[in-house]
């Protein structure tokens, strides 16, 4: 009898639990994503610059950068669970100040949500590692899937929340913080239930910085994010200047995204599995060398064919690199620590892609010179990546 209460007990936390990562997720880019449809409404009403409001999409992925170091820090002090629920209270009061008058307070309110998603894109996969041991793979697709989908619906529901809710950009802001809110209730019975010990046994403070390893894992990290990046920001641009009309342009970015999802699942249940994730890898660098070629060389239909397999590319190295965070180390809190050093330097990375590939188009005049950049991208990839997938650990570099 003791046995069945407890299975059902074990049951119930890790369906509360399963719930909490689903709610945490679908916060960590709706808040970002819901930005870009809305920008012509906040020149208009705010009176901001193409400088400021693209600083609106750059302020996050600085607070990515810089900030993800201290989430190990304050997870090893007070544990990872009540670190991720204040990062969800900070959430929520960076999306109530955004909208409030003035400019100031949106781009203080952008600053706050930012840190917050800083903090949680760090723990997130420490956080699967620790509670979900032996489904590490299943809910690493569950998170990436559901951060994305939410992406998604939040870039395209924007201007509909705005205009046809009569809300305005206002409301369409504050209508993402019921989202945070409803997080919030979620975790705060996960806070006083676990208490999980800040410090796991066995866990140290390990200078993966040292590790050739960490930074192929790193490397890795950054270069696929700066892949993602470039092509969200200008694949609507190159589409129109092959011939597309700009909604239809709008669709292709759309079908780039939603071809990600299949695999952004099944890519970490199959890591799982294998002693080392080299043929992912390489088939998630591949896929994309074939978008990339495709988007080169190609108009109409190709570019579909271009954005698909880029799509399928881009969500399978996504989740490998998430997955690699939890693969290439032990403990959770290690985990913790790659997975800051990771997107410490692969979000400064990928800040500096956009803007890169935007100068190469204006040097050129044609796409030709950003996309052959994408090609090199993708070569470092499969360098990177491949030295990634091998199965060791980080700690056993820096012991």
């Amino acid at each position: 009898m003791r046995q069945k209460t407890a299975a059902a007990s074990t049951a119930t936390s890790s369906l509360f639990m399963t719930a909490a990562v689903v709610a945490l997720a679908a916060n960590l880019r709706a808040p970002i994503t819901t930005v870009g449809p809305l920008v012509p409404e906040l020149q208009r009403e705010l009176g901001l610059s193409y400088a400021a409001a693209g600083a609106l999409t750059t302020i996050p992925l600085l607070a990515f950068a810089l900030l993800a170091p201290s989430a190990a820090l304050f997870a090893r002090r007070i544990g990872m669970e009540r670190t991720l629920f204040y990062s969800l209270v900070v959430l929520l009061v960076g999306e109530l100040i955004r909208p409030l008058a003035g400019s100031s307070w949106l781009f203080i309110g952008t600053a706050l949500i930012g840190a917050a998603i800083a903090v949680n894109n760090v723990l997130m996969p420490a956080l699967v590692k620790d509670a979900f041991p032996g489904r590490v793979g299943l809910m690493m697709g569950v998170y990436t899937v559901t951060m994305n989908v939410s992406a998604a619906f939040a870039s395209g529901l924007a201007v509909p929340l705005a205009d046809e809710w009569g809300i305005g950009w206002e409301g369409a802001f504050r209508f993402w913080a019921l989202l945070a809110l409803i997080a919030i209730v979620i975790w705060l019975p996960q806070i006083q239930r676990r208490k999980s010990a800040a410090a796991p046994s066995g866990s140290r403070r390990s200078s993966f910085w040292r590790s050739w390893l960490a930074w192929q894992v790193t490397l890795f990290m950054g270069l696929q994010s700066f892949f993602f990046y470039c092509v969200i920001t200008w694949l609507p641009e190159l589409g129109q200047g092959k011939g597309m009309a700009a909604d239809t342009a709008g669709w292709l970015l759309f079908f780039f995204q939603f071809a990600q999802l299949p695999m952004m699942f099944l890519s970490p249940l199959l890591a799982e599995r294998m002693k080392d994730q080299k043929v992912l890898i390489a088939s998630s660098v591949l896929l994309k060398v074939a978008g990339t070629a495709a988007l080169l060389v190609g108009r109409g239909w190709w570019l579909w064919a271009g954005a698909f397999f880029a799509g399928v590319g881009a969500g399978m190295s996504f989740s490998l690199a998430m997955m690699l965070f939890t693969l290439r180390t032990r403990r959770p809190l290690e985990a913790a620590q790659l997975s800051a050093m990771a997107q410490s330097v692969g979000y400064l990375l990928s800040a500096a892609g956009p803007p890169l590939f935007g100068a190469l188009y204006d040097a050129a005049g044609h796409f030709i010179p950003p996309l052959v950049l994408l090609l090199i991208v993708c070569a470092a990839m499969m360098v990177f990546g491949l030295g990634a997938a091998r199965d060791k650990y980080v700690d056993d570099e820096v012991a």
